[in-house]
């Protein structure tokens, strides 16, 4: 096990963003998603080490356009689609964020690797 230098932030989907991505390509009865089959695709990104509340607020205030584009374009990739305002509103009705202090990466095995993220990666990810 290696602990790693960084705190986490899960990001997960609420049911706002559910019915924005079923209301991207309107189906009929059953072909809805359901919160249930979303969550399944949350995210986790690694922060710089957060010890209190307050500097997390602060961190995820910075940065809450980052991680909502990130979590649109995951869904949809052509931004005239995405919802009109991206402002903090919309990222507290649309995500969900969890904090873990510590980060434990228990891959001994494999070591970790440093990529840019860029939009295929996240179409890639998408079609697995």
């Amino acid at each position: 096990m290696k602990l790693l230098n960084r705190s986490a932030l899960s990001v997960r989907p609420t049911q706002h963003f559910v019915d924005w991505i079923n209301a991207l390509e309107p189906t009929v009865g059953d072909d809805d998603l359901a919160l249930e089959d979303v969550e399944r695709e949350s995210t986790v990104y690694l922060i710089p080490e957060m010890d209190t509340p307050e500097n997390l607020e602060a961190f995820v205030r910075e940065r809450y356009l980052e991680i909502l584009e990130t979590e649109l374009r995951a869904w949809e990739e052509d931004e005239r689609q995405w919802p009109e305002a991206l402002d903090w509103a919309l990222f507290q009705r649309f995500l969900c964020i969890e904090h873990s202090y510590l980060a434990i990466d228990l891959d001994d095995e494999a070591a970790l690797e440093i990529a840019e993220v860029d939009d295929s990666m996240l179409l890639e990810t998408d079609q697995d």
